[in-house]
């Protein structure tokens, strides 16, 4: 696994590499989704990209999560850019190999995981792998560039920003217990974006509103990203957006 830098830009249209490094900096709030079944996380997946949320997070926690991955892959975002579908709570190698071979984007633990490390490594993936201690996180930096914070909460912002003091060019990922009116803070802290299991809002707009406002923290622009140029304009194309979105998520696969 190659470290952070260099990598491609987090711009472009569908279809266009993306390196989900730079699209987690520049999106800054990562959703975490756990669904009772499948189609719920499909549907879910495709409300945050019709939103013009680019990154999503699925589980393994989810039933039938490998085929919700298969049919979001593919998809792109509000702004025409391809979908950068994750895999979290990936422990095994088994768990690993099958997110992606339904072609996850970057594969996410919630503690140490050595065997999704090795096929991670053998795939050339990209596995943010959780820790919560100072050395098991320097230990997935080093391996990959990049760590998931779990529990965040327990630590809080603080802690962020004594592990930015000396990991300064890691890409650090709080997640747990973090609300999005919470997200700011941990980005003044060091986060390079943070993980949202809960809180989301429901209305269409007001979930445009998360991703397209760079002052509130999630969305801040990265060199090459749309930011605050955007919102005008959200809020009159999330209602289409979200029904073409949804019928794209909702035909038979067509993988490349």
């Amino acid at each position: 696994m190659s470290p952070v830098s260099p990598m491609p830009g987090a711009s472009g249209t569908s279809g266009a590499p993306a390196h989900p490094y730079a699209v987690l900096a520049a999106q800054r709030l990562l959703p975490v989704l756990r669904n009772a079944d499948a189609d719920e996380a499909v549907r879910a997946a495709a409300r945050l990209l019709a939103a013009g949320c680019r990154a999503v997070e699925l589980t393994t926690s989810t039933p039938g999560w490998a085929g919700a991955v298969a049919r979001t892959a593919g998809l792109a975002d509000l702004h025409g850019r391809r979908a950068v579908i994750g895999v979290g709570t990936v422990t095994t190698a088994a768990q690993a190999a099958a997110a992606l071979d339904a072609g996850a984007a970057f594969l996410v633990s919630p503690y140490p995981a050595p065997e999704v490390r090795e096929v991670a490594g053998r795939r050339g993936a990209v596995f943010i792998e959780g820790g919560f201690t100072p050395a098991e996180i320097a230990t997935a930096v080093r391996a990959a560039g990049a760590a998931k914070v779990f529990p965040a909460h327990v630590g809080g912002p603080r802690f962020v920003r004594s592990l930015r003091a000396v990991l300064p060019d890691a890409v650090l990922v709080p997640t747990g217990g973090i609300r999005p009116e919470e997200v700011p803070d941990w980005i003044a802290a060091g986060a390079t974006a943070v993980g949202i299991g809960d809180g989301l809002p429901a209305d269409p707009a007001e979930l445009a509103a998360l991703f397209a406002d760079p002052a509130g923290g999630p969305g801040r622009g990265a060199p090459g990203e749309q930011g605050s140029a955007v919102q005008p304009t959200v809020r009159g194309a999330v209602g289409p957006a979200v029904q073409t979105v949804a019928r794209a998520a909702a035909a038979p696969e067509r993988r490349p």
